[in-house]
């Protein structure tokens, strides 16, 4: 077991992306990413993470069906599913995404420190944290 947790981020929009990175690097946790769900669940069978930051609307395979899978699959790996449509009455909503098996479900735009107080309630605060 590393002393650092691995978190994959499977987000397809690439600003959004680099900013869930640069924000769970600078507080010490180790980040992989992936642009669509394909990639992302080629990246858990590649190496299994602590954390998974899930969109929900992704090219490929769907957020929903990754919670699905990585429930099913990887019981012990977490997830946090992120979306700007939750509540929106359109596709699904937080509740549904907790109800798959996210254990948070953070509605875009959401602060970086509502990220990294999710995370660290996860997977306990890293070694360079200061929330």
């Amino acid at each position: 077991m590393t002393t650092t947790p691995d978190i994959l981020v499977i987000e397809d929009d690439t600003i959004m992306r680099e900013a869930l990175s640069d924000w769970l690097r600078a507080a010490g946790y180790r980040v992989r990413t992936a642009a669509d769900g394909d990639a992302g669940l080629a990246g858990v069978k590649l190496a299994v993470p602590a954390l998974v930051v899930t969109d929900i609307h992704l090219p490929g395979t769907s957020g929903d069906a990754i919670i699905s899978q990585l429930k099913r699959d990887y019981p012990q790996v977490a997830v946090i599913a992120i979306s700007g449509m939750f509540n929106s009455g359109h596709g699904l909503d937080s509740g549904a995404a907790l109800a798959l098996g996210a254990a948070r479900a953070l509605t875009k735009p959401f602060k970086r420190a509502e990220l990294l107080r999710a995370v660290a309630e996860l997977l306990g605060p890293s070694a360079h944290s200061h929330i």
